[in-house]
């Protein structure tokens, strides 16, 4: 061997140990050192070098807890449970016994046995709730295997969080509330005495911290979620999104029915557009504002968040119309609202004017798990909304899980406007191409990130 191929294969030999040399074993096999339970009272214990959670009645959620915090990483393990179990992996989590008492918080990757196999998903436990269910990545459903071990990897690096299972791309979300924090191991409480004793395993346990790109997956990735704050991702740009709100000033936008933006009614602070309260003062009523441009097919996100008790909302195809005064507009709506305090929610019929509904016409459910729960945060808390409307069929989706779809063109749709209070306005929602509003209905209402793509 000359002295050229044996510096080359020197290199390769140190290359491969550097790259193998930035895992660490994060649970060395024989005792819990390094970790610390906190919050609940459920079991870990340690068998054949496999932590075992086994659930307990009583008793809240339990975390088994890393004594160091981490930032940016790559995160491997095995995970096996017991089905009518649900389990996560706790990421860049904290506790601070200065917030909620020390309750863990933070990023979650699911471990979910349940038939909606939403294993992989990322959950914001104790804070935002659901911000990757599956139903944002259907293909991804399939990754988890009951009964079997399960090799999570798990990279957070930035802002940027992904997952998969065995080999297969499950999430993909950007977010930037936290940076670094704990890892944990989370056994979930339970309310049935059927589910006492029912175990979540993990064992094979490691976690790089340098040098990532030698170690993160290339290839496949999950569809991307992003959480970013009226910016857009290099993923987005190619996809042909743009913002449609600057974050900063009223570029593109106009009182509906009319022109100029208004002069009271709508501020924007810190990357907010709001809508001020004016139920108890007029004077601050500015009225609906709309985009200066219209849209035929697109597929338009935003974020909104709701005060106490209030009413707004979100239409498209609207058409202007000089028999209507400024600052109104007509079209389709998806409905914004606190289900929990305003009379509207009780209105109209079956729950058609609460929160994602197609206002007075469709009530909003949960398509994406079969159920009326919608996973709506409260109050003083960010919800992501999204539209797609494509060749007339229409979808209303809240917080990445499918709420409404219809065809507006169909003869259904066209049942239903004849029974509702649109009835008496001639081809509602059957312009080819309408402005898109948001509404000032005396309320303050925030919005962020907002955008769009049109097909």
């Amino acid at each position: 061997m000359n002295n050229l191929i044996k510096t080359a294969f020197v290199a390769m030999l140190l290359i491969s140990s550097a790259a193998h040399a930035q895992w660490k074993d994060l649970f060395n096999g024989a005792d819990l050192k390094g970790w610390i339970k906190r919050n609940g009272n459920a079991e870990y214990r340690i068998e054949n070098k496999t932590i075992i959670g086994v659930s307990r009645l009583n008793t809240p959620n339990t975390f088994l807890c890393t004594e160091t915090l981490y930032a940016d990483f790559v995160l491997e393990m095995d995970v096996k449970v017991d089905i009518g179990l649900n389990s996560g992996i706790q990421i860049r989590s904290i506790s601070d016994p200065a917030v909620m008492n020390g309750r863990v918080h933070g990023y979650q990757v699911e471990i979910d046995p349940a038939p909606r196999a939403w294993s992989g998903g990322i959950y914001d436990e104790a804070r935002n709730g659901w911000l990757y269910p599956m139903s944002a990545n259907p293909q991804g459903r399939v990754a988890f295997r009951n009964g079997q071990w399960n090799r999570y990897h798990i990279e957070a690096i930035g802002p940027n969080i992904k997952t998969w299972i065995n080999g297969i791309p499950c999430a993909n979300v950007l977010d930037a509330q936290t940076a670094r924090g704990l890892i944990a191991l989370q056994v979930h409480q339970i309310k049935r005495p059927e589910q006492e004793g029912l175990t979540v395993q993990w064992k094979n346990i490691r976690i790089a911290t340098d040098n990532l790109n030698e170690v993160v997956f290339k290839g496949e990735e999950a569809p991307e979620v992003s959480y970013l704050p009226n910016r857009l991702t290099e993923n987005e740009i190619r996809k042909g999104w743009r913002l449609l709100w600057d974050g900063k000033t009223a570029n593109g936008w106009q009182v509906a029915n009319g022109s100029g933006f208004p002069a009271a009614g709508w501020v924007m602070e810190d990357g907010v557009l709001k809508v001020l309260g004016s139920k108890k003062d007029s004077v601050r009523k500015g009225g609906d504002i709309e985009t200066v441009q219209v849209f035929s097919d697109f597929e338009l996100e935003l974020d909104f968040r709701l005060t106490k008790g209030a009413n707004s909302g979100l239409k498209y195809f609207v058409v202007n119309d000089p028999k209507r005064k400024a600052g109104t507009g007509l079209g389709p709506e998806f409905q914004l609202l606190d289900d929990d305090v305003h009379p509207d929610a009780k209105a109209g019929v079956n729950g058609n004017r609460t929160t994602a509904s197609l206002y007075d016409l469709i009530t909003a459910e949960n398509l994406s798990e079969g159920s009326k729960e919608k996973r709506i945060n409260p109050p003083g808390k960010w919800n992501k909304l999204r539209i797609v409307s494509r060749n007339g069929h229409v979808e209303h989706w809240l917080n990445n899980l499918k709420m409404v779809e219809y065809n507006r063109h169909s003869q259904i749709f066209r049942n239903l406007v004849a029974k509702s209070k649109y009835s008496t306005y001639e081809n509602f929602a059957q312009a080819y191409a309408g402005h898109i509003l948001l509404q000032d209905h005396g309320d303050e209402v925030h919005f962020r990130s907002i955008k769009i793509r049109e097909f």
